[in-house]
């Protein structure tokens, strides 16, 4: 039986998790908005998808979430089937270390956006019957602390709560809310956030050899999940968030 396209957004898409997704969407045939900072690397992601279109918007501006409206309208006939809060920024400190333009970057980023995203979309959503799904983290899951990464944590921690209020506000709507959780997952982010290559791969290195299944994951390994929990026969799960971390965080 053929695909019935939906329309799909995906934030942070130009490259890591966030490309993978809107890969997996498109290849399946879905028309797709990949939102994200740099023009170069969106077209990168969407590159060979005739249905992929991009933005570049910094998705903390006041004025993205209308930027983005104004797209649906144009390019997705004016409904959103699936929206993914994926961008995300980190920034390694201490407390006592932190600069206050980094923190406030990580939480206008993490959690922020994706508030006042969501908030511009609701109609489109409700007129789809849609579904959001936030990317958090497996290192915020539960009681576990995050020295060094905290206020990256935190932020994801409070999209995690996110997730599941908003399953509870939205599900009257017809809108289901879920979370995936990714673990350590080779993206590049080590580096971004201000590691040297020499020290993201031994990071890498070693946390593969902590997890259960012997490695770190891959962007696809996450983008294969979004996917499956936006299929009809997830359409039960509302306000659950998805540890993809290959065991770690039950160790």
């Amino acid at each position: 039986m053929e695909n019935t396209q939906r329309s799909v957004i995906v934030t942070g898409g130009g490259s890591g998790i966030g490309r993978a997704v809107a890969r997996a969407f498109a290849a399946r045939g879905d028309r797709v908005l990949v939102v994200g900072r740099t023009a170069g690397p969106l077209a990168e992601t969407v590159d060979g998808h005739k249905d992929a279109h991009t933005l570049a918007v910094d998705i903390t501006d006041p004025a993205a979430p209308e930027a983005v409206v104004r797209e649906v309208r144009e390019r997705l006939g004016g409904v959103v089937d699936v929206l993914v809060n994926n961008a995300a920024t980190a920034a390694f400190g201490h407390l006592g270390e932190l600069d206050r333009t980094a923190v406030e970057a990580q939480v206008a980023t993490n959690l922020v956006a994706p508030v006042l995203l969501t908030q511009a979309l609701l109609g489109p959503l409700e007129t789809a019957s849609g579904l959001v799904v936030n990317i958090g983290s497996a290192g915020a899951l539960g009681r576990r602390a995050w020295p060094g990464n905290a206020v990256y944590g935190a932020a994801k921690a409070g999209l995690d709560l996110l997730t599941r209020s908003w399953a509870v506000e939205l599900g009257p709507r017809g809108i289901r809310v879920v979370g995936v959780a990714p673990g350590v997952i080779e993206t590049g982010a080590g580096v971004r956030a201000g590691m040297s290559q020499e020290a993201y791969d031994g990071f890498l290195e070693a946390m593969g050899q902590r997890v259960p299944l012997g490695r770190v994951g891959r962007p696809e390994d996450v983008a294969w999940w979004v996917v499956r929990l936006a299929e009809p026969e997830a359409a039960y799960a509302s306000g659950a968030v998805l540890a993809v971390d290959g065991g770690l965080s039950v160790t």
